[in-house]
C-alpha cells in the first residue's frame, strides 16, 4: 500500500513584507521564498536589497498610479529581472506595461487581482483586490486610502474620490488594506479633531503609537476598523456632519461633508 512521505513538498505560503523606502513610502512584497512580486515600486534599491536577502526571483510589479515615488523603481527592476508589469490604463507609466482597467483582472504570484478604478488622487488611479490570501483578502489601494485618511485630490473631483472611496469601504471588513505610506498618526491626529468623541479612534490611535514608538508598521489595516476611525469613510455619521457644518454651514450632502472635511485636511 503507497503512502505520501513526509517530504512531500507543501504549497508555499506567501508572506507579505512592506519594505519601507524614501520618508514614509511602502512598497510591499509577497513571495513564497523563491519568487516575489512587488507594488508601487519608487526606489529599486530597496527592492533589489530584500531580493538578495531573501535570495528571491522578481516576477511580477503591480502599479497603482503615475507618482515617481510608486514607479520611480520599475525600469530598473523589470530590466533586471524581466519582470511583467502590470499598471493603470490611462495614465503615463514605464514601457512596456501591461495595462488594466476596472474590472480586469492580473495574475500574480498564484493570485488573481481584481481591479478596482479608484479614480481622485490621481485621474487612472487603479486598485488591486484578492478576495482570499492567507483567509482573507488583500487589497493594494496606493494612495488612495490611508489608514485614518484618504489621498490628496491632485486630478480628481471630490466626488469621484468619495465615489472611490466608497467602492473600497464596500469590501469585505477583514480585508487587509496595504497603503503606500506611513501617514497613520498625522492621519489619526487629524481625524480626532474631526471626530473628538469617537472611542474606537482615540483607542487605535493609542495602539498606533505604541508600534510606532518600537518602529513597527501600523499597516496593513482593514477596512472594519477604517469603517470604525476613518473620516474620510464617515461622512454620513452625525460627529463628522457636525464638524463640517460648523466649517461651512451649506454642507447638505456627503459629497459636500467630505469636501469640507478634505479641505480643512490639505492645511491642517
Amino acid at each position: 500500500m503507497s503512502h505520501i512521505p513526509h517530504s512531500t513538498p507543501q504549497p508555499a505560503a506567501l508572506s507579505l513584507v512592506a519594505l519601507p523606502a524614501f520618508e514614509d513610502n511602502y512598497i510591499w512584497m509577497l513571495h513564497d521564498g523563491q519568487r516575489a512580486m512587488v507594488v508601487d515600486p519608487g526606489a529599486a534599491d530597496v527592492v533589489f536589497e530584500a531580493l538578495k536577502r531573501l535570495s528571491l526571483r522578481l516576477e511580477t510589479i503591480l502599479v497603482t498610479h503615475h507618482h515617481v515615488d510608486h514607479t520611480g523603481g520599475v525600469d530598473a527592476l523589470r530590466n533586471a529581472t524581466g519582470a511583467v508589469v502590470f499598471g493603470p490604463l490611462t495614465e503615463t507609466m514605464p514601457e512596456p506595461i501591461r495595462r488594466l482597467q476596472g474590472g480586469d483582472k492580473a495574475q500574480a504570484m498564484a493570485l488573481t487581482f481584481d481591479v478596482i478604478d479608484v479614480p481622485g488622487h490621481t485621474s487612472g488611479h487603479i486598485a488591486y483586490y484578492c478576495d482570499n490570501w492567507d483567509g482573507a483578502p488583500l487589497l493594494f489601494c496606493g494612495d488612495t486610502l490611508f489608514s485614518g485618511g484618504c489621498g490628496r485630490l491632485f486630478e480628481g473631483t471630490p466626488a469621484q474620490m468619495l465615489d472611490s472611496l466608497t467602492k473600497l469601504a464596500s469590501l469585505p471588513g477583514q480585508t487587509r488594506v496595504c497603503c503606500t505610506h506611513e501617514y497613520t498618526l498625522s492621519n489619526l491626529k487629524f481625524a480626532r479633531a474631526v471626530e473628538p468623541n469617537n472611542a474606537a479612534l482615540f483607542q487605535y490611535q493609542q495602539q498606533c503609537m505604541a508600534l510606532r514608538e518600537a518602529k513597527v508598521p501600523t499597516l496593513p489595516s482593514t477596512i472594519a476598523r477604517e469603517l470604525k476611525i476613518n473620516p474620510f469613510l464617515r461622512s454620513d455619521q452625525a460627529e463628522v456632519v457636525q464638524t463640517a457644518k460648523h466649517l461651512d454651514p451649506t454642507a447638505a450632502d456627503a459629497v459636500a461633508v467630505f469636501t469640507v472635511i478634505r479641505q480643512w485636511k490639505n492645511n491642517f
